[in-house]
């Protein structure tokens, strides 16, 4: 402050001609004595804790100029936001205080003559949640002071992360009347948190006794975020137990500038050319331990119990106060009175004074000189300050505070040990301005911590909030079939488009893939190869009848219906082949149309044979011989094409109105589509199965009445047996066609059409060619009429 003023009284620009004055008076860091002094000011006693001397130790500001001396209604200070808000309220003065960053000294209408030097305490607040939410840090621990600074702190940090995903896993609260227990207490809960990131809004004594407690129970792996109450504190960065506890500080600190002259000035303090000087004559006998006057040591306010020996007068202040390379409360005095001395400029200048009288050495109105200083006055002027300082920074007021700026330092170690406070960047109201790769994180490297409840939910899945639990603690479960997520932390799936699904990871939608009973698929191929055999089995028993045509066995059972049988059955092997392989219109078509055909032809054959059974038997009762006439060879091979015209037409009738069409199954879930023949029309497919059903029922019972006719070999009781077995087939079919997805349907179909083909191959000519085959001696007309 003094440097400040006595530069300012040097200055040509700055009030010329205007000399300021100052009294200080100390109030010990405590506001009761800050408003002793202050009130000394209207009742004249000027006493304090370290001077008795009013005129040179005083809690007020003053400034004196030319003609006169008149006290300037300004104070610098308080130091503290209590002291501020004690003076404000009960006073009033007109003040600018470089230190005292409560929030609630931004309000106007409680403190309109206010004004400050230091950012509210609120945007050190945000500047720190901004730190939580670059890095990533959504469960931090918060240790605080059990007083407005720390609370409003917790208060503004929620309020800025809030919907950032950024949650307190606990606040602990440090009383000074009780900081042992508190700090034992809150040193258990950081051990016991999950939290490795800790925000510390507290007074540095208060950070030291948490330190010291934390060292106790060897708690060493967390990353401390600090405020500037104790980011740039000496005490705390040189302390053993700080550097075993909390290496890697990151801090928020005021923001630090530089002063040209001011350590020079420092420097060339020295008590033998300011005689006046108690404070400095005291500071030299202790930091040297002589005596810069010898004859002034009786004089002394605490005089030494020995006499020191005089100064030499060679002796060079070097000393921590004269480090100015990075001044903070400082640099805040020193703007203090640099916005004052602007102010009473701006009060002191004539506005109405002639353009040819107006330069650099007469711009002080000399009216108004030996008017007194109104605070009103002054306080506009004050608002309206707008100067540029001589380190190059614009300088104004936003009602009563600064733009706000702070310093962002990091405790980083050296190589021997020691820790160092670094200058890593800048906080403005706004924006964070610093290099992560700068900063040494707690760990000793340049990779980031990670404090986090839940760990990030990959793409893929989605995020679930656990039951009574913050929102930055959840579980990630993955996206159903189906679903995708693309970005981390999802808090939702969303559904695939109706023609894509979800590939593997969940992480994006894919085209479906065509699923069809291909003939490269293991179950294609295993369907082709018993279609083929049966048919190739169909083919050898033909050859073996066609070759054996001349013989008893095969003449017996009307060898006509019989190759005509073969032939169907042949077919019914083959339609099956149409079913695989990729849908087409024309394939829907045949294969249903084939099916149907073969299957009608099949069971006509039989049907026609078990009725020539009956008739044949029936026709050697009396009057009965006109029986057998009816059921003649042309009047079988009649029949038969009749019963497969019947088939023919409503295969016709259906295909022509609504015939099956190829088409995609998106009703099956899943990452292939299904492409099969959908059957447009259910009445004609119903009644093409119906139709078959009704004819083999119908031969069943024939067969049924049959089976016990007089015949040594009686082929009314092999038809019976087939008949069975594919009634049986196609009852099960369709309950498990119509409950199988996709291809598999079609499979079900495929193996039906085989299974009662096989069956009735296995049941009619089986025995049939065992006996041609290995039982010649069986195959005659002798045998054969036996009974």
């Amino acid at each position: 402050m003094v440097f400040a003023v006595e530069e300012i009284n040097n200055s040509t620009t700055l009030l010329p001609g205007v000399r300021l004055g100052y009294h200080i008076f100390d109030s010990c860091g405590r506001p009761p004595w800050a408003l002793q002094a202050a009130l000394s000011l209207v009742g004249g006693d000027g006493s304090s804790c370290i001077s008795s001397d009013p005129s040179e130790k005083s809690a007020t500001f003053k400034e004196r100029y030319r003609k006169g001396d008149h006290p300037v209604p300004l104070i610098v200070g308080g130091a503290s936001s209590l002291t501020a808000q004690t003076l404000s309220r009960i006073l009033g003065p007109l003040s600018i205080s470089y230190l005292a960053s409560c929030p609630c000294l931004s309000d106007r209408l409680q403190f309109p003559n206010f004004f400050r030097t230091i950012p509210s305490d609120i945007y050190q607040a945000r500047a720190i949640a901004r730190l939580a939410i670059r890095f990533k840090w959504t469960w931090i621990g918060a240790v605080v002071a059990n007083n407005d600074y720390g609370l409003m702190a917790v208060k503004v940090f929620q309020e800025e992360t809030q919907g950032k995903e950024v949650c307190l896993a606990f606040v602990e609260t440090l009383q000074r009347d009780r900081i042992v227990s508190d700090a034992r207490r809150a040193a258990l809960t950081i051990q016991a948190s999950t939290a490795k990131v800790i925000l510390v809004f507290s007074w540095y004594t208060d950070v030291r006794e948490l330190f010291l407690q934390l060292a106790k129970i060897n708690v060493t792996d967390r990353q401390f975020l600090a405020s500037e109450a104790w980011s740039t504190s000496d005490d705390l960065l040189h302390d053993p137990v700080t550097k075993k506890v909390a290496s890697g500080v990151l801090g928020v600190a005021i923001r630090s500038s530089s002063i040209p002259g001011f350590q020079n000035y420092l420097k060339s303090l020295n008590p033998i050319t300011r005689p006046s000087d108690d404070f400095l004559k005291e500071f030299w006998e202790k930091e040297f331990g002589c005596s810069p006057t010898a004859t002034n040591q009786s004089a002394n306010k605490f005089p030494l119990k020995a006499a020191l020996p005089p100064c030499s007068g060679a002796e060079s202040l070097q000393h921590p106060f004269t480090d100015t390379t990075q001044l903070r409360v400082t640099y805040n005095i020193y703007l203090a009175v640099y916005a004052a001395a602007h102010a009473l400029h701006s009060l002191l200048t004539c506005p109405h004074m002639d353009s040819s009288m107006k330069n650099k050495r007469k711009s002080i109105c000399s009216l108004k000189l030996n008017q007194p200083i109104k605070p009103k006055e002054l306080l506009q002027h004050l608002k309206d300050v707008n100067f540029t300082t001589p380190q190059g920074e614009q300088f104004y007021f936003q009602g009563g505070d600064i733009p706000p700026k702070y310093d962002l330092v990091n405790w980083q170690k050296m190589p021997g040990g020691s820790q160092k406070l670094v200058l890593i960047g800048r906080v403005d109201e706004f924006n964070l301005h610093f290099n992560d790769s700068a900063i040494q994180w707690s760990t000793g490297s340049n990779q980031v911590p990670v404090s986090v409840c839940s760990p990030s939910c990959l793409p893929g899945t989605r995020k679930a909030n656990k039951k009574g639990e913050p929102l930055c603690c959840y579980d990630c479960f993955q996206c159903a079939d189906g679903e995708i997520s693309n970005a981390t932390d999802s808090l939702h799936c969303e559904r695939c488009p109706s023609e894509s699904w979800s590939n593997v990871e969940r992480t994006t939608c894919i085209p479906l893939q065509l699923d069809f009973l291909s003939f490269n698929e293991t179950l294609g191929i295993i369907l082709i190869t018993a279609a083929v055999s049966g048919a190739a089995v169909t083919t050898a028993v033909f050859v073996v009848f066609l070759y054996y045509r001349q013989t008893p066995m095969v003449r017996a059972n009307n060898s006509e219906l019989s190759f005509l049988l073969l032939v169907s059955l042949k077919l019914c092997f083959l339609c099956s082949l149409v079913f695989i392989g990729r849908p087409s219109v024309w394939s829907c078509r045949f294969q249903q149309a084939a099916f149907g055909i073969s299957f009608v032809l099949c069971v006509s054959c039989l049907q026609v044979k078990t009725i020539v059974v009956l008739a044949a038997f029936r026709s050697a009762r009396p009057g009965a011989e006109a029986l057998i006439r009816w059921f003649g060879a042309g009047q079988q091979r009649g029949s038969v094409c009749l019963l497969t015209c019947i088939q023919i037409i409503i295969c016709a009738t259906w295909l022509s109105l609504s015939p099956p069409v190829p088409q995609r199954d998106l009703d099956f879930q899943g990452s292939k589509v299904t492409l099969e023949c959908a059957m447009t029309s259910v009445v004609g497919f119903s009644l093409v199965l119906g139709y078959i059903g009704l004819l083999a029922c119908t031969c069943l019972l024939l067969a049924f009445l049959a089976r016990k006719l007089p015949n040594n070999f009686n082929e009314a009781k092999l038809i019976t047996f087939s008949m069975l077995i594919f009634c049986a087939v196609w009852v099960a079919f369709v309950p498990a066609y119509v409950s199988s997805p996709g291809k598999y349907a079609v499979a079900v179909e495929i193996f039906a059409i085989l299974a009662s083909s096989y069956g009735l191959l296995l049941c009619i000519f089986t025995p049939k060619c065992f006996i041609i085959l290995f039982r010649p001696e069986r195959n005659t007309k002798k045998n054969l009429m036996a009974r």
